[in-house]
């Protein structure tokens, strides 16, 4: 950009007119428009901004709308293209030239006035005092109208490299002095006749004031230091700083800006000759920058054209602006350092207030000869030492007895019953005579509440035949009327809900408000629900019937809500109930069993058996009784399981376990802290959803771990009943000796211990909240259930070993993923083991909403339509009646039988070695072999099992199986196990239709098969086998329809229901109709994503074993599907006994039945069985592929998902 020839002021002869250059607009920013910006921001706004930018547009933004509110014209594009190229540049330029040459390069035209030339008649030589400066020359003034091209008002020049840069070193200013209309005449003027440059510029403004401006003043040390530079700053002196205007003004010094640094004058300086009638001193510009024209004018006239009125209010515009913002950063920058410095002060003092706390620790130690190294340095004081460490401490105050006297309204209802309860049968209170009695007592005081009694098998009789007679009645109700009287007890609750509250907090201990806020309304949210399902019973459960008398066996953590999860479902199916609370929770059965009585519940439909511990396994065992709820820990579900295996009941159980509460670095870490808060000091800890395993991402451990330690500290414990409390008590004593025990045996594994003592009360039933960390992955307290206030902590590096950690636990019941980013939580959520993941929360329940474990923490559901399934039996299937057996476990089935002998006689020829109708050629013997992994294998036993046809001879030999062989099958299960069940549902359907498309290709040569072997007929083989191809097809046709739901739960957000695969599903196949049976249990599995060992009928093995030549060709991944072939008990004991095995399916014998409920109790696995009833149907489609099937095959993962940022929770 060439400079316009100015126009002539008053005095000087007037330029001749040059003929205007045709503008080109350069790609990129050029450096004489970088330094149209850098007047206008000045030295310090331009440094701040480079420093502090993030985006290149964000101050050029700024300054592009200021300069279009004041005419100019400037695109937005261009501007980031300019501010980016600006500070490339502006970098570039430091790490070429250096601190001591930055400005130099871009601020030398704002730096005009700080040259080092001596005056006018000074004598200096420029290879004395060098000038690399350059200054501003103001264009003349142009009409817009007759110039539209022209983009702004103004316009600078650039001195040659000769001027600019010191001998020696290249010209980073050549190619824009190269462009200047000036550079033809460069070479006219030298350096000796450029005088030196002012201090201030003055310029006329309209009227013929001048106004005065300065120029940013700083300096490089190196500057200042020497190297021919001055070391001082030109400006006026004091008494000299008065500038008078022509109209006779005078601009007082305050007036002016101050320059930033003051320094000493050069006398040469100050007696420079002043310009008459202006009152300021006469520096010469370097006219190397203009033509010889415009130089020699503005020499002879020496003054300056006034800039207009736009330019100089948008510069000061800018510049305030930028002193706004720099005083805004400023003070920002001081709060944040005082609240570091604050920061820094009290961790000092508190650093000193430990290591006065550990110099007296060791001092008393001396004091009374302990031994130093008995438990290490911080367990003899590390009691007193977390409880001065917590706020709400005081130094020297003793521990308070914190209870609150017994209610009245608590007190009356306890006095109307004498403060003696009995048992709630049909309806009215029982109190057999010559009965034990037992104490109840309020955890937190040790106060008797009340005594209640011991039952024994007589009152167990009593309440099973009491519910069998009301079944009768119960069952053939309405399902309308069922769910009046569930609306009614609903109501009720909710008229005693206080009532309730404080009955369930005295009794077990639980915090008053914990109860009234969260427990009693779920309970009645449950009333409500199940009332629906009652009456949608005859639409959504059509095909299902009640089961009869329901056993219900509670724990001592949340009474009230579990045993409403329990009744609620199995009165709205039609169910009577027998209950048996905890030992040490009765009275919150016993009141809401009056409660249902009062609300009209009709007599004998729930019934409450009080009593110790054995009453419930003698409840469980019952003749009378069709299914058993349980919900306690896990040796007593194993217990259980191993106590009605073979009697015919249905179980459903509800465990606990370690539960992961995993915390990613892009979690609210306040929010993560009170939401551990609760999840692990619900109940003071005792709660099977306790969230008591807390896995940290490593970046954030640290932060985590402070912040939680100080939240700790704010922890109040005391009686139940008060409402400020944050924790209660203990079951009782020696639930508080075991915790103690599993936290000293951390700390002697070198684990770091922080409790809470502050408020500790001094009732032994209390214990104070305590934080593990530093612990191994083998530790006991990682993995045993502690079920009290005890937290452990790991840490992991990424999401994969969070995931790894979450699902190294043999329990699965519940976990909470805490971060902003959701893909990663749906992911994490999706491989989580567990039947319940909270994102951002914890504890959030709901009736429509399915609640239960994967693995060891139990099997059937509570709540949503897929707690209603443990509840009913279809319609078709008759109660089972097995008889008694008397059976060894031990030793049943640990061989693989006898069978018939490996070599036949005269009469016993395979067919597979008869000779052809010539008897010449013999044909070939074909060998069955076990199938696994996706190829034949040869069995481990290396023997052979003969098959019979329907006449008693021998039609084949099969591969006898063995223990081995199903322990490479499930092996080859497990490899192929995660990626069947990443395929899409898509996939496994496309290859389920293969199956059936090469079954059908091969139907006549199966059916012979089955004709021969069974002697059935043709006509019945092939029957058989065109159901299997329709069961294929029915089967492929469910693959992508019976995979989850949206739940409809009062959370202000969603809950999914994800229908999941088991896993490993082990399959003992029935003799009845080999093929179908065997294809009715296989197809299901595997479409919902299953593996499956499959162990075919051990009578008639032969069609399931041709099945795998169609498995090969029809592209089904190895090790889906796995088929060992041997004596059906030996090979189902060995599946059931299996850890990695999560399911077992056996149709077989009542032994076989009895054997496979009783072996899976090892590792808590789902079972299906059949007694040994031979009831069931395969041709028939409610039979053989009803919802059953699809019930047995899944499990329920319920997610779920808040929401918040929009509108009001």
């Amino acid at each position: 950009m060439s400079s316009p020839p100015p126009s002539p002021f008053p005095g000087a002869k007037p330029a001749e007119p040059r003929a205007k250059a045709p503008r080109t607009r350069a790609a990129t920013w050029s450096h004489r428009e970088t330094l149209d910006f850098l007047a206008l921001w000045g030295e310090e706004g331009i440094q701040a901004q480079l420093n502090r930018c993030h985006r290149n547009a964000d101050v050029y933004q700024w300054i592009s709308e200021r300069m279009a509110a004041k005419g100019y014209s400037r695109d937005e594009d261009q501007c980031r293209t300019k501010g980016k190229d600006l500070k490339k540049s502006y970098k570039q330029a430091r790490l070429q030239d250096g601190v001591a040459r930055q400005r130099c390069r871009f601020f030398h035209e704002l730096d005009a006035i700080l040259g080092g030339h001596g005056g006018a008649g000074s004598g200096s030589s420029s290879s004395s005092h060098p000038a690399p400066w350059c200054q501003v020359v103001i264009k003349e003034e142009s009409d817009p109208e007759l110039d539209p091209e022209q983009e702004d008002e103004y316009t600078w020049t650039q001195v040659s490299g000769s001027d600019l840069d010191p001998q020696g070193e290249p010209s980073s200013s050549g190619a824009a002095a190269a462009s200047s209309s000036s550079q033809t005449h460069a070479g006219l003027l030298r350096h000796e006749d450029v005088v030196a440059p002012m201090l201030h510029h003055l310029h006329h403004a309209t009227g013929g004031i001048i106004k005065e401006e300065k120029s940013p003043a700083q300096e490089e040390p190196s500057l200042r230091a020497g190297g021919g530079v001055p070391s001082s700053y030109l400006h006026a002196h004091q008494e000299d700083a008065h500038v008078q205007t022509p109209a006779g003004d005078i601009v007082q010094p305050g007036m002016v800006e101050e320059p930033l640094l003051l320094r000493q004058e050069a006398r040469e300086h100050l007696g420079a000759p002043w310009r008459p009638g202006l009152n300021r001193r006469a520096f010469p510009r370097p006219r190397t920058l203009l033509s010889t024209r415009d130089k020699l004018a503005q020499l002879r006239s020496r003054r300056k054209r006034p800039r207009d009125d736009k330019f100089d209010e948008l510069v000061r515009d800018i510049r305030t602006h930028f002193r706004e913002r720099e005083k805004l950063f400023q003070g920002l920058w001081e709060e944040e350092k005082a609240q570091r410095e604050k920061d820094r002060r009290l961790w000092t003092a508190e650093m000193d207030w430990i290591r006065q706390l550990w110099a007296n620790s060791q001092k008393e130690r001396e004091a009374t000869g302990e031994d130093k190294e008995k438990n290490g340095p911080w367990h003899g004081k590390e009691e007193n030492w977390n409880r001065d460490l917590c706020k709400d401490s005081s130094e020297g105050e003793p521990l308070k007895d914190t209870s609150i006297p017994e209610p009245l309204l608590l007190k009356a209802w306890l006095e109307s019953h004498g403060r003696t309860f009995g048992h709630f049968i049909n309806g009215k209170w029982l109190k057999p005579e010559g009965r034990e009695t037992w104490a109840t007592k309020n955890p937190s005081t040790g106060e008797l509440l009340a005594t209640t009694l011991q039952g024994n098998r007589e009152d167990i009789d009593t309440a099973v035949d009491t519910a069998t007679k009301a079944f009768e009645t119960w069952s053939q109700l309405p399902g309308h009327v069922r769910a009046r009287h569930l609306y009614n007890v609903a109501r009720t609750i909710q008229k005693h809900q206080r009532l309730l509250s404080l009955v369930e907090s005295l009794d077990s201990g639980k915090l008053v408000r914990e109860s009234r806020d969260a427990d009693l309304p779920l309970v009645v949210r449950h009333f409500y629900h199940h009332a629906g399902w009652a009456q949608l019973m005859e639409v959504e459960m059509k095909d299902w019937k009640p089961l009869g008398v329901v056993a219900v066996l509670t724990p001592r953590n949340f009474p009230l809500l579990t045993l409403t999860w329990k009744v609620c479902p199995a009165l709205a199916m039609g169910n009577t109930v027998v209950l048996k609370p905890a030992s040490s929770t009765r009275l919150t059965a016993l009141i809401l069993a009056e409660v249902c009585a009062q609300a009209g519940l009709p007599p004998g439909v729930l019934n409450v058996v009080t009593g110790e511990q054995g009453l419930g396994e003698a409840l469980a065992t019952h003749p009378g009784v069709e299914k058993v709820a349980f919900a306690g820990s896990a040796e007593a579900g194993r217990s259980l399981r191993r106590a009605t295996a073979g009697t015919g009941k249905k179980l459903s159980l509800q465990l606990g376990g370690k539960l992961p509460f995993i915390v990613f670095d892009s979690a609210d870490l306040d929010s993560a802290v009170d939401g551990l808060v609760d999840a692990i000091w619900l109940s003071h800890g005792q709660v099977h959803c306790a969230g008591s395993q807390l896995l940290l991402q490593e970046s954030i451990a640290k932060d985590f771990i402070q912040r939680l330690k100080r939240r700790m500290g704010q922890l109040r414990l005391g009686d139940s009943l008060d409402k400020a409390v944050d924790l209660g008590a203990l079951a009782d004593e020696k639930q508080r000796d075991r915790i103690e025990s599993l936290v000293e045996e951390a700390r002697a594994e070198g684990a770091e211990i922080f409790q809470a003592w502050a408020t500790l009360p001094s009732n032994r039933v209390f214990y104070p909240p305590t934080l593990i960390t530093g612990v191994y992955t083998t530790s006991r307290c990682v993995r045993e259930e502690i079920f009290g206030p005890v937290l452990v902590s790991l840490t992991f590096r990424t999401a994969k070993e969070a995931v790894a950690l979450g699902n190294s636990t043999p329990y699965g019941l519940v976990a909470s993923v805490w971060t902003e980013t959701l893909p990663l939580a749906l992911e994490v959520a999706h491989s989580l083991q567990v039947g319940t993941v909270w994102i951002n929360g914890h504890n959030m329940l709901d009736a429509a909403s399915a609640f239960g474990g994967y693995k060891e923490s139990g099997y059937g559901r509570d709540g949503g339509k897929e707690g209603l399934y443990e509840y009913v039996r279809p319609k078709w299937e008759t109660k089972p009646c097995p008889g008694a057996m008397d059976i060894n476990y031990k030793t049943f089935a640990t061989s693989q039988g006898a069978g018939l002998p490996p070599l036949a006689g005269e009469n016993r020829v395979p067919r597979s070695v008869a000779s052809d109708p010539e008897g010449n050629i013999p044909r070939m013997d074909r060998t069955y072999k076990l199938y696994y992994g996706g190829t034949q294998k040869r069995p481990d036993s290396m023997s052979s099992r003969a098959v019979l046809d329907h006449a008693g001879k021998i039609m084949a030999y099969v591969a006898d199986g063995s223990v081995k062989d199903i322990r490479n099958a499930v092996e080859a299960a497990h490899k192929a196990a995660p990626g069947w069940a990443k395929q899409t549902a898509h996939v496994r359907a496309q290859i389920l239709y293969y199956l059936a498309e090469n079954l059908e290709l091969r139907q006549a040569e199966v059916a012979s098969r089955l004709e021969a072997l069974t002697g059935g007929g043709k006509e019945a083989a092939l029957q058989e086998v065109d159901l299997s191809v329709q069961r294929l097809f029915y089967w492929a046709a469910y693959s992508d329809k019976y995979g989850g739901a949206v739940q409809e739960t009062s959370l202000y957000g969603a809950s999914l229901l994800f229908r999941e695969p088991l896993g490993v599903v082990g399959v003992a196949c029935p003799d009845e109709q080999p093929l179908l049976a065997f294809v009715s249990l296989l197809a299901p599995a595997v479409i919902r994503g299953n593996t499956v060992v499959m162990i075919p009928s051990e009578r008639y093995p032969l069609p399931a074993l041709d099945f795998y030549q169609v498995l090969d060709t029809s592209d089904v991944p190895g090790g889906v599907v796995n088929i060992i072939s041997g004596n059906r008990d030996h090979l189902s004991r060995a599946l059931a006994e299996h850890q990695d095995i999560q399911a077992m399916w056996y149709f077989g014998s009542e032994e076989g039945s009895a054997l496979v409920e009783w072996a899976s109790a090892g590792n808590l696995k789902r079972t299906w069985v059949n007694y040994g009833a031979d009831q069931r149907c395969w041709t028939d489609i409610q039979q053989g592929a009803g919802e059953e099937f699809l019930y047995q095959a899944t499990q329920c993962k319920s997610v779920w998902m808040p929401m918040g940022d929009i509108f009001a929770n």
